[in-house]
């Protein structure tokens, strides 16, 4: 139940991200450059200043919590930054030149491959259900994606895949994560050193810089990335890495209902049907037995030991 409540509220902020990049950026409200910047900076503030109202917590006599999360000395890698910064910034610039289906399509195929084969590498067997159904949610992704796809050009189509990869790789190093909201904090933290650099390519954009475009940065910052990935680093160890690929193709699903309901954009028979397809392909995924369980127990946890540090 713990696994199930942290992937849907992550999932959510993953499709509220997609949401309001897509606000921000297609409507040249704000550039890729000072987007990613305002981003990084805003969830880094926001997970900090989180971080310490949680150290006065501790500090204070009257609080007998011995399970706080900051108690455990996480402080999370150079790799697990430079994974996010890579994410976030492919993404920013590749989603200017890429319409929606083209970029998902993209995107997600990379994270599929990542972690999945991540998974595979680590001997996480599927059994013949979960790899049925991982197809049928695959098909169904095409088949809702596809209709809005183009052919690409290739650098933005190699920086959303470069996009992918990373985000799969910072998604598998949070399984070994211990304390997620510190782990995220610092992660933030460390992506900064990057930001002299997005501000001083940034600044030849800044007469097309608006209050809007600021405005969703830092919401996509705070709410959809600081907060977001916090929780994301709650489920990974409680998924397996098959797992926690195949449910994020839920994502393009709840950022299409979200553009119905905030962008009015309109709903289609194409769009139930694939939704359909996908739901049911991922819950059939999650409930589907491995084979071999003790194995695959065994498994997961070589595979928690070994997540690339």
């Amino acid at each position: 139940m713990k696994a199930t409540l942290y992937t849907v509220l992550a999932l959510l902020a993953f499709a509220a991200n997609s949401l309001l990049c897509r606000m921000a950026l297609v409507q040249n409200y704000i550039d890729a450059w000072n987007f990613t910047a305002l981003r990084l900076l805003s969830g880094a503030l926001c997970l900090g200043f989180i971080v310490l109202i949680q150290a006065k917590s501790i500090a204070n006599p009257a609080n007998n919590n011995d399970d706080i999360e900051l108690d455990v000395d996480d402080r999370g890698s150079w790799r697990s930054s430079i994974s996010l910064l890579v994410y976030a910034l492919c993404f920013s610039i590749a989603y200017v030149e890429l319409d929606t289906g083209t970029g998902a399509l993209i995107l997600f195929s990379a994270v599929q491959l990542t972690m999945i084969g991540w998974g595979i590498y680590n001997k996480e067997r599927l059994s013949t259900v979960q790899w049925c159904a991982f197809i049928i949610a695959v098909i169904g992704f095409v088949y809702l994606m596809l209709p809005s796809a183009t052919i690409p050009s290739v650098i933005p189509a190699l920086l959303m895949m470069l996009s992918g990869v990373a985000w799969g790789i910072y998604s598998i190093r949070g399984k070994v994560c211990i304390s997620p909201l510190k782990t995220t904090t610092f992660n933030f933290a460390r992506s900064l050193f990057a930001l002299p650099v997005l501000f001083m390519i940034g600044f030849s954009h800044l007469s097309g810089l608006s209050w809007q475009g600021v405005a969703l940065a830092c919401a996509s910052g705070v709410l959809a990335s600081g907060i977001g990935y916090s929780i994301w680093y709650v489920a990974m160890p409680l998924l397996k890495s098959s797992q926690a690929a195949v449910v994020q193709l839920c994502v393009p699903v709840i950022a299409a209902l979200a553009g119905m309901l905030f962008l009015k954009e309109e709903l289609s028979i194409q769009f139930v049907i694939a939704s359909a397809v996908i739901l049911g392909a991922v819950l059939v995924f999650m409930l589907a037995k491995q084979p071999g369980h003790s194995h695959s127990t065994h498994s997961a946890d070589k595979a928690a030991a070994n997540a690339p540090k």
